[in-house]
């Protein structure tokens, strides 16, 4: 295949691509990743090859869970892990999916109004998520054979679902012949991903498009603003798996939606206690007129225990994403791998959506010499993302492989995060999603 040059919109300037090697394939995984991708797609949809390439990255969550969809913000970075999709337009209205991981089934459904979706937890309810919210906004699309390949693991809070419903929006964009403005697909996305049955926030989405190469992103809303912040070169996060899933999209979804409710609620509550609030305002004009310490004090009074350290797990949470972004500026490792424990901690007891072998992979990240660990992500089981610095990584990854993972059975853990038999990456922070014409 030709790599051919291709037109992409990023904050919302329109950029000429020409693909290199290393943008399409990025390293021989990569290129052998798609390699059989392409063998695969020929199986399921015969000739002519696919004309274009999706990538979509994963993310990890350095600091700021549960944050997103109460208006505050976080800041993750962009994995150099993700969704690969090989496409090629219909004459039809007709999408047909295909999977390399034989555990998802191929797929076919047709662009109409509305998409009915498959059972609840389905993967093809990802596709159809940015299919909806493309067609609810531009009207008829065009359909396509799509094959997806990933090197990215599925339910371990890395937000593989996202990648795909972002890869899957630019793929079908991308078909259709129709731009948009990379924030304006972002906010369309993170709507359009609801119709999973996931009440989420939008980070996961935007971080997905925006991320940047050797940058943190700290994400606000309302409106939606991405800052870049750099990461220092000495400083190493790894990324791992707790061996426990994480199904935001299967059991562990309405704990994740009853959150939300519980933040809502309370937020009601103190702002009913605070004479100079409005009924618009939400937890971000909250904190900006009242100190956090008062803030905290008032939900004590007014809410009950569970919904008090609801409340207060946001508040603070959000006050050390603020910190956490002064500390990456300053290169503050220690000050930053602290907030990394209060973070966990507060995730632990005041949100509860960690779990046993979450806290134990925090305790073994500290014991390794990790300057601070927390669980990412939405909890529930996942992965825990540790810092430490570069000449202490392979100390770090030398520990949690002989007191995490070989007492469970894992012998390869820096295998990655994705690989089938890993369970450790140590993430670089990366661009953003992107299609490359072939």
């Amino acid at each position: 295949m030709q790599a051919k040059t291709s037109a992409v919109r990023q904050g919302g300037r329109r950029l000429l691509v020409r693909p290199s090697d290393e943008q399409i394939a990025e390293g021989p995984a990569r290129r052998a990743l798609i390699a059989a991708g392409c063998a695969a797609f020929e199986e399921h949809f015969g000739a002519p090859e696919p004309s274009a390439l999706v990538f979509a990255p994963g993310r990890v969550n350095l600091i700021g869970d549960h944050t997103d969809y109460n208006g505050l913000p976080v800041l993750p970075m962009a994995l150099q892990r993700g969704i690969v999709i090989l496409l090629r337009p219909r004459p039809d209205e007709t999408v047909r999916v295909a999977n390399l991981d034989p555990r998802f089934p191929p797929r076919t459904f047709q662009l109409q109004t509305p998409i009915d979706p498959d059972p609840a937890g389905d993967w093809v309810n990802y596709v159809k998520a940015a299919a909806q919210a493309l067609t609810d906004r531009h009207g008829q699309l065009v359909g396509v054979d799509a094959l997806i390949a990933s090197d990215l693991a599925v339910a371990v809070g890395l937000s593989s679902s996202s990648a795909l419903t972002v890869a899957s929006a630019l793929g079908l964009l991308h078909a259709a012949d129709i731009e948009m403005e990379r924030h304006d697909l972002m906010s369309l996305i993170a709507e359009g991903e609801r119709y999973v049955g996931t009440e989420g926030g939008g980070m996961d989405q935007a971080i997905c498009l925006g991320g940047r190469r050797q940058y943190a992103l700290r994400i606000d809303f309302d409106p939606l603003h991405l800052t870049a912040t750099p990461v220092p070169p000495e400083w190493r996060f790894v990324v791992a798996s707790s061996l426990t899933e994480a199904q935001k999209s299967g059991a562990a979804r309405e704990i994740y939606n009853l959150r939300g409710r519980e933040c809502a609620s309370a937020l009601d509550a103190v702002k009913g206690k605070i004479e100079r609030a409005e009924s618009t305002d939400g937890f971000r004009e909250l904190m900006a007129r009242t100190p956090l310490s008062e803030l905290v004090a008032l939900s004590q009074e007014v809410l009950n225990d569970r919904l008090a350290r609801r409340f207060r797990h946001v508040v603070t949470e959000a006050e050390r994403v603020e910190r956490a972004c002064r500390a990456m500026m300053d290169g503050d490792l220690e000050g930053f791998g602290r907030l990394m424990i209060e973070s966990h901690r507060s995730l632990r007891d005041d949100f509860e959506v960690s779990c046993e072998a979450l806290d134990d992979l925090v305790e073994a990240s500290i014991a390794g010499g990790a300057a601070g660990a927390r669980l990412t992500g939405a909890g529930f089981g996942g992965c825990v993302v540790a810092l430490c610095h570069v000449d202490r990584t392979p100390a770090l990854v030398e520990h949690l492989t002989t007191k995490f993972y070989e007492p469970r059975g894992v012998r390869d853990a820096l295998a990655g995060v994705g690989s089938g038999a890993g369970a450790l990456l140590v993430a670089e922070p990366s661009d953003g999603a992107r299609v490359t014409a072939l």
